[in-house]
C-alpha cells in the first residue's frame, strides 16, 4: 500500500509571524501600584497603614527608609493632605507595615526602647537628630526632665530648644518624647493629644503620676539611698528599689553632693535643677 505524505513547508517570514504571536500571549499588564511602590521603596513617596497602641489607633507612615509619621488616626483625606505638607511626598494607604518595621514599631509601642527600627529623619536639623536619638535612651516607666536631654546632648544652655524639638517629633511614641517632663517635676504639654494622653501613656508604662505629684510639691527631685549614698531620679529602676526607710529626698545633686552622694550611672542626674 502506497502512502503519500504531504508536508507544508512555511516561509521564514511565516515562523517570524507565528513567534511573535506567541510572545504577545506572553505580556501582562504590570500593577498599577508598581510605580507607586517602587517610589516608597526610594523614599519618593511615603505609605501608611493603621497600628493599634495603648492610646488608640495610629496612622503609621513609612517609606523604603524607615519611618515618617506617627499619629492619632482619624480622617484619612486630612492627614494624606498634612503629610504632603510637612514631608512634600504624597502618601497612599496600604494593608500593612512591611515586617520588619511591624516588628520594630510592635517592640517599641511594648516599651521595648532599644528595639532597632528605621527613621527616616531626612530635611531634620542635627540638633533635632540628637535630641530625639537622646529621647530613644530612656527606658519605660522613667522620665528625665528637658534638661536632662540638653546636657547630655552637650547643649545644657538649649532647654528651651530641646522642648521645641520634642514638639516637632515627627514619630511620638516610638521615638518616646513622652517620658521627657518639666525640670520643676510637671508633665508637661504633648504634641501626640496633650497632657492627658501624656499622663496615660506614662501611667500604662508604669509610672506612679500621683507619686510625682507629690514629690514636685514639697521639691524634691532626686531620691537617694542611704545605704549605697547613690541619688537617681524618682522613676529609675534602681530609686524605685529603695525602701521608705533608706530613701532621702533631695532638691538637686548640689545638695545630694554636699550630703555625701553621687550621682547614678544609669539615670545619670547631673543636668538637675537647669529649669524647663
Amino acid at each position: 500500500m502506497n502512502t503519500t505524505s504531504t508536508t507544508t513547508r512555511r516561509s521564514p517570514g511565516d515562523r517570524e509571524t507565528g513567534l511573535e504571536q506567541a510572545l504577545a500571549g506572553l505580556r501582562t499588564t504590570a500593577p498599577a501600584g508598581v510605580g507607586r511602590a517602587a517610589l516608597v521603596e526610594v523614599g519618593l513617596r511615603d505609605a501608611y497603614a493603621t497600628v493599634e497602641s495603648p492610646i488608640g489607633r495610629l496612622f503609621v507612615a513609612f517609606n523604603g527608609l524607615g519611618l515618617t509619621e506617627v499619629t492619632l488616626a482619624g480622617d484619612p483625606a486630612a492627614f494624606e493632605t498634612s503629610h504632603r505638607a510637612r514631608t512634600g511626598r504624597d502618601v497612599d494607604p496600604v494593608r500593612g507595615l512591611p515586617a520588619g518595621l511591624r516588628r520594630g514599631v510592635e517592640a517599641r509601642l511594648a516599651g521595648r526602647h532599644r528595639a532597632p527600627l528605621a527613621l527616616d529623619w531626612r530635611g531634620r536639623t542635627d540638633f533635632e537628630r540628637s535630641v530625639w536619638a537622646k529621647a530613644t535612651e530612656i527606658p519605660a516607666g522613667e522620665v528625665r526632665p528637658y534638661g536632662w536631654i540638653a546636657a547630655e546632648i552637650g547643649r545644657p544652655r538649649a532647654v528651651r530648644a530641646v522642648g521645641t524639638a520634642l514638639g516637632h517629633n515627627p514619630v511620638p511614641l516610638v521615638v518616646p518624647c513622652h517620658r521627657v517632663v518639666r525640670g520643676d517635676g510637671s508633665i508637661g504639654q504633648y504634641s501626640l493629644g496633650g497632657p492627658a494622653v501624656k499622663r496615660r501613656i506614662l501611667a500604662t508604662e508604669g509610672v506612679d503620676l500621683d507619686e510625682l505629684a507629690g514629690l514636685a510639691e514639697h521639691g524634691t527631685r532626686l531620691i537617694g539611698s542611704d545605704t549605697t549614698r547613690i541619688v537617681c531620679f524618682p522613676t529609675c529602676r534602681h530609686a524605685r528599689r529603695i525602701t521608705t526607710p533608706h530613701r532621702v529626698p533631695f532638691r538637686d545633686l548640689a545638695a545630694a553632693e554636699g550630703a555625701g552622694y553621687r550621682p547614678c550611672r544609669d539615670c545619670r542626674p547631673v543636668a538637675l535643677g537647669r529649669a524647663a
